[in-house]
């Protein structure tokens, strides 16, 4: 026997179908009907073995949502259903359909892997070249990262009082993008990013109009987050230059590449870091859409505990494993807490940017990398690692063997 519930007139959405089960002499699906919207009168028709009964019920009882249709069935009698429900003129989506929605997802996550690991042996090869070849690279993701930040600024969701000029912006992104280039050169950045603070400071200050407090607020967080923070990065691959004595490797490289003393503890520090937060996400990712079932935070609906905790345990094991490999940390101790370092550095950073875009209003930051969107989406859980992880190393690691 089957029951099901049809509702024209208004749009509404299934949230819950829990007092329409008498119905049937199968359990229906417990859910709830809720108004989006207040309306005084609402026509529900039920249609029960052929009798029809009709029946108003209060706005406050039920509420409003999208699909024109909404059909409650016993999930048993599923193909004698889909059946009915083509004679009652209710629409069924086509297997064609499913088949093509399934097609586009396996491209989807083709598209993801295959950029994921072009991605991630390019970061390699770019980290063991170092000096220039790494700060530029860095500079260039930093303009990029830069560019799509202001751009988020300039979303429907977005406030206008927060978004600053377009040739305030701009600037902002040559600066930032310049930041790693002159640490690189003088070894801090201090001075830079005062200069740079000052400027766009003054610049909005003196703009026509009414300035507001909110664009500088905006502005000056756009500096420390795209430019400040990833300047950590040089600091800890280019600046901590004492040699990993004990990694196996640097004795067996080549003497044109820069022989042992190119395997500097800044090196294997940025190799260890890099590598544990591809894990994080990783298996955070794999975890989350395996045994994903309890939601980590309203800021980001699709995160579950249950993925970050399987992410936590593969940074954790990522970074033990390669202490082993590259003879640093020395101790099983440091090496765990490096881990644990990083993963929240990544997690932190991840749902930093997944804050932005929610109250931007988009779903990517950018389309420029096909399965991943833009260049924030694939580098936001390395924004604030960097500083954590030179932090961590260039203040305790050295009483660990280093």
């Amino acid at each position: 026997m089957t029951c099901f519930v049809e509702i024209r007139r208004y749009n509404f959405i299934p949230l819950s179908l829990g007092s329409l089960s008498a119905c049937s002499s199968r359990p229906l699906w417990h859910k709830t009907l809720t108004l989006t919207q207040p309306y005084s009168k609402i026509n529900l028709r039920i249609v029960f073995d052929g009798s029809k009964l009709s029946f108003r019920v209060r706005s406050n009882r039920i509420s409003v949502v999208k699909p024109k249709f909404i059909a409650a069935v016993d999930p048993r009698d599923d193909d004698n259903n889909q059946q009915e429900e083509a004679d009652r003129g209710l629409k069924v989506p086509p297997k064609e359909d499913l088949a093509s929605l399934n097609k586009h997802k396996a491209s989807q996550l083709t598209k993801r892997i295959v950029f994921g690991l072009g991605i991630g042996f390019s970061a390699g090869g770019i980290i063991l070249a170092g000096r220039w070849v790494f700060t530029v690279a860095l500079a260039t993701a930093v303009f990029v990262g830069a560019r799509e930040y202001f751009e988020l600024l300039r979303s429907h969701g977005i406030t206008a009082e927060m978004t600053p000029p377009r040739y305030v912006s701009r600037v902002c992104s040559v600066i930032c993008a310049l930041m790693p280039i002159l640490t690189l050169y003088f070894g801090q950045i201090d001075v830079p990013v005062t200069f740079a603070a000052f400027f766009v400071a003054m610049t909005l200050l003196l703009q026509r109009g009414n300035p507001r407090f909110a664009q500088l607020s905006s502005t000056i967080f756009g500096l420390f987050y795209c430019g400040y923070l990833p300047c950590f990065w040089i600091k800890l691959r280019c600046g901590l230059v004492a040699p990993a004595l004990n990694t196996r490797i640097g004795a067996g490289w080549p003497i044109l590449l820069g022989g042992q003393a190119h395997w500097t503890v800044g090196l294997v520090a940025t190799l260890i870091s890099f590598s544990s937060i591809i894990a994080a996400d990783t298996f955070a990712f794999m975890g989350g859409k395996a045994l994903g079932r309890t939601p980590l935070t309203s800021i980001s609906p699709k995160k579950t505990w249950e993925g970050t905790i399987i992410g936590l345990g593969g940074c954790v094991a990522t970074c033990v494993v390669l202490s082993k490999l590259f003879c640093w940390p020395t101790s099983w101790l440091s090496a765990i807490a490096f881990g644990l370092l990083n993963f929240f550095g990544c997690i932190f950073g991840d749902l930093t940017e997944s804050m932005i875009k929610r109250d931007a209003g988009v779903k990517d930051s950018g389309s420029l990398i096909p399965g991943h969107g833009g260049i924030l989406d694939r580098v936001d859980s390395y924004i604030f690692t960097g500083a954590l992880s030179y932090s961590v190393v260039k203040t305790f690691m050295p009483l660990y063997g280093v």
